[in-house]
């Protein structure tokens, strides 16, 4: 069994990834903190794969948030996912790497794209203004995969998870995503007794989730029976099923249990309105999602309850 390199382990993606290399039992998994190995420093990560010599590499590491930080964060978001990646594919190259999946986003397909969203949308249009140092950061390094692919040889698998969730997420009060700030804000009036909640937007953008683990084993999924040359230049792993971010509201309202009002702040802004994947080559390819969601958010908010630590 290949010697495995998970770079951001200790992430949402990242851990669901090592939760999912450990229930395969894979002999030799390679995980690195940020204290441990900065992704950012090429001379760095080039000695690390020189020495520990990864046959496989996920490649989950990146400077992540909402619609918040990417918005006043630009230049960061740019600039370190970049190094990030680049660092990484570079050192997998040059220190022959046999596989490696890179994780995108869904973020990276054009704003007013047709639904649902096929992988030969991208680049069609323009992106969402308010994510996009980070969506040019991601095609960046499917183009860099590619490229690897097309001149060396290489065997580099670019995969977009819809909007993930689940267990590790970030829950900070400014930038966290849309579900891990709603179990944020729902306990937290919970707790308080407090009489409303304000969501962002106005309640009418729809968005496909997709619980971590179940992006984990897609990822093991094709890593395992499939190479480059058999996915193309990306693919999507999502549910294929939408959601409005009010019916997202009102299910984490019931999970978590508050018993208050739902705002919708119309001043701020709602992002894209429209945002679901076309899962269809992954499901011809023959995995599909198991955890409905309802379940994940569950396992979410008992994750958040049980790990003090995602609440500073």
């Amino acid at each position: 069994m290949p010697k495995i390199y998970i770079a951001g382990h200790r992430g949402m993606v990242g851990s669901a990834l090592l939760r999912a290399a450990r229930s395969r039992n894979y002999p030799e998994i390679i995980t690195r903190t940020h204290k441990q190995l900065d992704l950012l420093n090429s001379q760095a990560v080039e000695e690390f794969f020189n020495t520990e010599k990864p046959e496989w590499v996920f490649l989950a590491a990146a400077k992540v948030g909402g619609i918040y930080a990417n918005n006043i964060y630009r230049a960061d978001f740019l600039l370190e996912n970049l190094k990030i990646q680049n660092n990484i594919i570079e050192s997998a190259y040059r220190n022959d790497v046999a596989k490696l999946l890179f994780l995108g986003s869904s973020c990276i397909y054009p704003k007013n794209v047709p639904q649902p969203i096929k992988e030969s949308d991208l680049l069609t249009s323009s992106l969402e203004p308010t994510n996009e140092p980070y969506a040019i950061a991601k095609i960046a390094g499917i183009k860099l995969c590619g490229a690897f692919n097309d001149q060396y040889g290489t065997n580099y698998i670019s995969v977009m998870p819809s909007n993930l969730y689940g267990i590790g997420d970030n829950y900070h009060p400014e930038n966290a995503h849309v579900i891990p700030m709603l179990i944020r804000r729902f306990h937290e009036a919970k707790i308080n007794n407090d009489a409303t909640v304000s969501v962002w937007g106005t309640g009418k953008p729809r968005r496909e989730f997709l619980f971590a683990d179940d992006m984990a084993e897609a990822c093991f999924y094709l890593m395992e029976k499939y190479d480059a040359a058999d996915i193309g230049e990306l693919i999507n792993i999502g549910t294929g099923e939408d959601i409005s971010i009010k019916e997202l509201a009102l299910l984490v309202k019931r999970v978590v249990g508050f018993k208050g009002d739902i705002v919708f702040d119309t001043t701020k802004p709602d992002g894209t309105m429209l945002k679901r994947m076309d899962v269809s080559r992954i499901e011809k390819l023959g995995w599909k999602f198991t955890t409905t969601f309802e379940e994940g958010i569950r396992q979410t908010y008992n994750d958040f309850l049980n790990n003090p630590d995602l609440r500073k």
